[in-house]
């Protein structure tokens, strides 16, 4: 608590001078401050929950012999192909293949976030509506996401959250681009020095 102390005054004990007032000085004692602050750290850490590492479920298929045989190639007007490329663009062929002649005019850009998502929809919807399900009840529309040189780990997690939002089922992640790829995409997908 705060105590005053009171000391005595001017004339020191000789006679016929000046009487001066008491002096009084304060002193403050710190010990409750630091009890109560020790009390709020205790009461932050133990009422505040830390913060979990949180992670993406990804489903890959099992290594069994049964993923050896063949399968049927995927059409290219039921498939949605992504590249990542650098500063957050996104470079998308939708229901076209690379070998197209058409591709380098049909190649377009967008951005991660509503923008890919509103492609992601759109293409999703385009395709499903022309295409009837497959006999196992899966929905015709393909994801193909194709990372590049110059895109990020940041870009990969974006577009896979991308695929939880839209609720995307079936998605490949393909890490090498053809020779068909590299031509449409030219300079866009080469790291600058």
């Amino acid at each position: 608590m705060a105590a005053i102390e009171e000391s005595g005054g001017g004339g020191h004990g000789k006679g016929g001078g000046k009487v001066r007032g008491k002096k009084m000085s304060t002193r403050v004692d710190m010990t409750p401050m630091v009890d109560l602050g020790f009390l709020l750290i205790t009461f932050f850490m133990l009422a505040t929950t830390m913060s979990k590492p949180t992670s993406m479920s990804l489903a890959v298929p099992d290594k069994t012999e049964d993923q050896e045989k063949p399968t049927e190639p995927l059409k290219a007007s039921k498939v949605l192909t992504l590249f990542m490329g650098a500063n957050d663009d996104v470079y998308y062929l939708d229901g076209i293949a690379a070998d197209d002649d058409k591709a380098p005019t049909e190649l377009k850009t967008t951005r991660y976030g509503f923008d890919l998502r509103s492609v992601i929809f759109a293409s999703q919807k385009r395709i499903n509506a022309a295409n009837p399900k497959d006999k196992d009840g899966n929905d015709a529309f393909v994801v193909v996401i194709k990372p590049t040189d110059v895109s990020t780990y940041k870009n990969m997690v974006d577009v896979l959250d991308e695929m939880a939002i839209t609720k995307t089922k079936r998605y490949a992640l393909v890490d090498a681009l053809t020779d068909a790829e590299k031509k449409v995409l030219g300079d866009k997908i080469k790291p600058k020095n």
